[in-house]
């Protein structure tokens, strides 16, 4: 949680949204809602519910998801056009804190190709979209689609009309997980220090991972000055994923002097990454950063000695600050002696140097044979190295 001196960075969970446009993660409205109680109670601030336009059960999974949640903001996204958010705001009537999130692309590819239009046009209608869901609702966000592509001159004189129009949150998309951390970073910097009335609204961090830089790119995006990421439970989302909510908290919270914190409880980090993959079917790849099976996980004999010894040896974080209830000292071929020591003692084998040295290398012989040795494997290594403990 927040200390004096940090300031809040809000986190905007969109796996409800943009992590379900993945091919075969479609969730109904029931599934819909025991994840959204569980992001309302990790401590997120606001929860992207659905696009209500999209279709009626999309529609209906906000309305519900409106009526549920306490204490986050319930957000739903449009385009800029008027029937989109006159249904958004019909399904975010019933929300304690309702947001309406809408937009348009920026960038000249998005301008030429998708809408056949031109650069005063395109801010028209963001202009006009604002301007219609401030009608509705106080708190709107905009999002100029495609930004990391976007000339920034032409991105800070839209992110300025929209906030003329009374947009409070201004969502800088790297749609394509295109840009460069240092890019992104001085994106950001550049709307900043040059669109007037910026102090009106939050900058938001919306990336995307194609080439595994949506982390990297959001952190430098903070760090120049955002106060929002939008992210996803296992950085699921359209292609290759979006910005992992995992790995951008934890970020935060190993780097103290960023003076930079969220209300996220991270110790509930572990739990709700499983409840989202089980409820999608979506494997957590085993070495995904903070929450992946092998994220506490050590089978090299040096790394465990050291471990074992210390565990901050090779551990930069707790695996109970995010929820997993220990290191693993995992025995395969490339394990060393402590290892097996200290696996032989948790199951009730206490070895003295001699015995340790033989029984090695009765270990080593299974160990060539099956990829991970397990506690129900110890007990015969032990009886076949004869040291007379069975």
């Amino acid at each position: 949680m927040l200390k004096m001196d940090q300031e809040h960075v809000q986190i905007f969970d969109t796996t409800l949204r943009d992590g379900e446009q993945v091919p075969g993660c479609k969730l109904d409205t029931k599934t819909k809602l025991i994840i959204a109680e569980r992001l309302d109670v990790l401590g997120v601030d606001i929860i992207e519910a659905g696009f209500p336009v999209s279709s009626p059960g999309d529609f209906k999974s906000v309305v519900e998801i409106s009526k549920l949640v306490k204490n986050a903001t319930v957000c739903g996204l449009t385009r800029a056009v008027e029937n989109d958010i006159k249904v958004a705001a019909e399904a975010l009537a019933q929300a304690k804190r309702p947001r309406i999130h809408t937009g348009i692309g920026t960038s000249d590819s998005h301008i030429k190709f998708k809408f056949n239009s031109n650069r005063d046009a395109i801010i028209e209608r963001a202009v006009a979209a604002v301007t219609y869901a401030k009608t509705f609702l106080e708190d709107v966000e905009f999002y100029a689609e495609d930004a990391g592509r976007t000339d920034n001159e032409f991105l800070a004189r839209v992110c300025e009309a929209v906030v003329k129009a009374g947009a409070t949150v201004l969502n800088i998309p790297d749609t394509t997980g295109y840009c460069l951390p240092e890019e992104y970073g001085a994106k950001i910097k550049y709307l900043k220090e040059n669109v007037t009335g910026i102090h009106k609204a939050v900058l938001s961090c919306h990336c995307h991972n194609d080439l595994g830089l949506a982390t990297a790119n959001s952190i430098a995006g903070i760090l120049n000055g955002a106060r929002q990421i939008e992210c996803t439970i296992n950085g699921i989302g359209e292609r290759a994923g979006n910005t992992s909510l995992e790995e951008v908290v934890m970020i935060m919270r190993q780097h103290p002097s960023l003076n930079l914190d969220t209300n996220i409880n991270s110790k509930l980090l572990y739990s709700t990454s499983q409840l989202v993959s089980e409820s999608m079917g979506m494997i957590v790849q085993p070495n995904k950063a903070v929450i992946g099976s092998n994220a506490f996980a050590h089978s090299s004999g040096i790394h465990q000695d050291g471990v074992i010894k210390n565990r901050e040896t090779y551990e930069i974080m707790d695996p109970h600050d995010v929820g997993v209830t220990e290191s693993a000292i995992v025995l395969t071929a490339r394990s060393g002696r402590a290892a097996l020591a200290y696996r032989s003692k948790n199951v009730g084998y206490e070895l003295d140097k001699l015995q340790l040295d033989k029984v090695y290398q009765e270990f080593l012989k299974v160990a060539d044979t099956q990829k991970q040795i397990n506690d129900e494997d110890i007990p015969k290594i032990i009886k076949a190295s004869n040291i007379g403990l069975i």
